[in-house]
């Protein structure tokens, strides 16, 4: 009989959102089994929970989602009861270069976890979930007066990414739907923090800055986001996974908006203060280029649903946020240094092989 009361599954634990969400869970539930899943392609990085991979009720696994009998033999030897589903090509740029490896992981590989997880649980649903991590980029984009995303807001997604995302959201309502897979959705806002992958706007400006590299800034950096720290968004997705309502959909927010821009000018700002340069110099970076296509001018999330329904809420700021991230990249150079030469890629082999 297993010492642990819940296995959770967990796909793309190797990444940004996923580690955090990992860690979480590995150090808040000792009596559960958590299962992390990651086919650990350019964005998957072992070395982003380097630290709980000796735990006792933490397993790795590699694989892909999109492979239907590798997925269900992995049900069958798990027996997952709960499943929270990270695992998705992210970023816009690249949507627009790689459209459909986007569709294949994102939509098909949803589609497979449904089907599976709808195949093993059957009719013995009690206990079950499958949670799936979405974005506010399905909602569309905003004007800069126009109010926020609610979660009834219609999608209108206007890249390939979000497109994706906004399918594989409509199949997880589906399988409930139709076959009462017990299900919850979360739509949040751009996370930021430690570990995040450098092709990022954050990370990639505090990596360019540490070189004295442009900042290339699209159009005229007048694009809004709400930005959220992503320890905040840990417990957001711990506080649906536990409390959430069967079939519902969750917003969540960081009730921080800013423009390009004004991000921009903030983080040169603190960079020049850690670094010890001379005011302005990070500043003078900053270059203006072309902008991308189809780039949507505003995000901006109304996240009182999780609050009223649900009691969470940010705990961080974004000033103070920031400056955490920024402290955590200056203190962790090293780990910038093996994700942009590459060689975080030789962690798994070193390890599992």
């Amino acid at each position: 009989m297993s010492k642990f009361v819940r296995t959770i599954l967990i796909t793309g634990g190797a990444g940004f959102i996923g580690s955090h969400v990992v860690r979480h869970f590995v150090k808040k539930y000792p009596d559960y089994h958590i299962c992390n899943l990651d086919v650990l392609t350019y964005a998957g990085n072992l070395m982003n929970i380097k630290d709980i991979e000796n735990n006792d009720n933490y397993t790795f696994i590699k694989a892909d989602i999109t492979d239907l009998e590798e997925m269900r033999t992995l049900f069958k030897q798990y027996n997952f009861d709960g499943v929270i589903h990270l695992a998705a090509e992210s970023h816009v740029d690249r949507s627009i270069t790689e459209p459909l490896s986007f569709v294949k992981t994102n939509v098909l590989g949803t589609a497979v976890l449904l089907q599976v997880a709808k195949e093993t649980w059957g009719e013995d649903k009690q206990g079950k979930l499958f949670y799936h991590v979405s974005t506010d980029e399905v909602y569309g984009s905003l004007e800069l007066e126009q109010g926020f995303f609610y979660e009834t807001t219609p999608y209108d997604p206007k890249s390939p990414y979000s497109a994706s995302k906004a399918s594989s959201d409509h199949l997880v309502r589906a399988y409930n739907h139709t076959f009462k897979l017990p299900v919850v959705i979360s739509n949040c806002s751009n996370n930021y923090g430690p570990y995040q992958f450098p092709e990022k706007l954050i990370p990639l400006f505090i990596n360019n800055i540490i070189e004295k590299k442009a900042l290339p800034v699209y159009g005229k950096g007048i694009n809004v986001r709400d930005w959220l720290y992503v320890k905040d968004h840990a417990v957001a997705i711990d506080t649906i996974f536990h409390e959430g309502k069967d079939g519902e959909t969750y917003n969540i927010g960081g009730h921080n908006e800013w423009t390009n821009i004004d991000l921009i000018r903030l983080l040169c700002r603190l960079m020049d203060e850690k670094l010890g340069r001379e005011k302005g110099s990070s500043e003078a970076l900053i270059t203006f280029v072309k902008d991308r296509s189809g780039h949507d001018l505003r995000y901006a999330i109304d996240a009182s649903k999780i609050d009223d329904e649900l009691g969470w809420k940010p705990s961080i700021q974004f000033e103070e946020g920031l400056s955490k991230t920024i402290d955590w990249y200056l203190e962790n150079q090293g780990w910038l240094q093996n994700v942009t030469s590459g060689e975080y890629q030789n962690y798994y082999k070193k390890q599992y092989s």
